[in-house]
């Protein structure tokens, strides 16, 4: 890879689909297959971008890659903590040279609840890109993307890379991130949907996967910076901080609120899919379906 660019919009596409059940490494050969299958499918649905959610591994990356033929992979989000810079090239290596173009690596410095060497992470991440930058093959900036909330590591990923993939964001947080990244940068924004019309069950759904991150201090605080308070996070999310930061609701609705990331400066939004008896964590292709037809020639 080197590190010229291409067009963001032509390489993202507006709507793409971030989903943490696409690990080969966390499956059998049946559900390695499910995956491959899933994959087949999104390739043919006309979304832009699949992110690979949940911290993959290196080798979960190029399983995706093999497993589709035109639309760009990204990882969203690989820790920098779990595999060294020397480590990722080598897997990118590894990856078809015809298909090596389609990939995006996204990186994070993850929280530090969940890793025992938590320590400085803008400067963790600085060191990362150098020794990315150092080594072969070169995974230069126009190959990556940074997970950014806050001003300096946005623009650190507007500086570094091709700009920033936030999760778990509103759509100020958005407008904000644009002015902090200029308007070159990528800004490509997570949402996560619930395609369900009772809106009670629909929170209800999107609490269950809520609650796990309002335990980790980096969203807290990007929480609380944009206006919420602590009484906001008790019980799962008050319903002020559940409709800023899901789509819930039919797939109209769900395309209202991408329009509006959009219109708030997002170049390309990742929608994650949240289902009732699923919790998030499987295939949800009867709803990725639903959401193509929807979107139309929007995607």
């Amino acid at each position: 890879m080197t590190s010229e660019t291409t067009g963001t919009g032509s390489t993202f596409g507006r709507v793409g689909i971030w989903s943490s059940a696409l690990h080969a490494s966390r499956v059998d050969e049946a559900g390695g297959k499910a995956i491959a299958d899933a994959l087949a499918e999104l390739d043919e649905l006309g979304f832009g971008t699949v992110w690979i959610g949940g911290s993959p591994t290196p080798g979960d990356a190029a399983a995706v890659v093999a497993a589709t033929r035109s639309i760009t992979v990204a990882t969203g989000i690989l820790s920098i903590w779990n595999h060294t810079a020397e480590e990722v090239a080598a897997a990118v290596s590894a990856i078809d040279p015809d298909a090596r173009g389609r990939f995006v690596l996204g990186l994070g410095v993850s929280h530090g609840p969940m890793v025992p060497q938590y320590a400085k992470p803008y400067s963790a991440m600085v060191d990362y890109l150098d020794a990315l930058d150092a080594a072969e093959p070169f995974v230069g900036s126009g190959h990556r993307v940074l997970a950014a909330l806050g001003p300096k590591m946005l623009k650190l990923a507007a500086d570094r890379s091709l700009g920033a993939h936030p999760y778990l964001v509103t759509t100020e947080h958005t407008a904000e991130a644009r002015a902090a990244l200029g308007p070159d940068a990528l800004l490509a924004p997570e949402l996560a949907v619930v395609l369900d019309t009772d809106l009670d069950r629909a929170r209800t759904t999107a609490r269950t996967m809520l609650g796990m991150y309002l335990q980790l201090p980096n969203y807290t605080a990007n929480l609380l910076r944009l206006g919420f308070t602590e009484g906001d996070f008790e019980g799962g999310g008050s319903v002020r901080l559940l409709d800023a930061l899901f789509a819930l609701g039919d797939a109209e609705q769900v395309t209202r609120r991408t329009r509006e990331y959009l219109d708030a400066g997002a170049d390309h939004v990742a929608l994650q899919i949240l289902t009732a008896d699923e919790g998030g964590a499987g295939l949800p292709r009867a709803e990725w379906r639903e959401l193509a037809e929807a979107f139309g020639s929007e995607l």
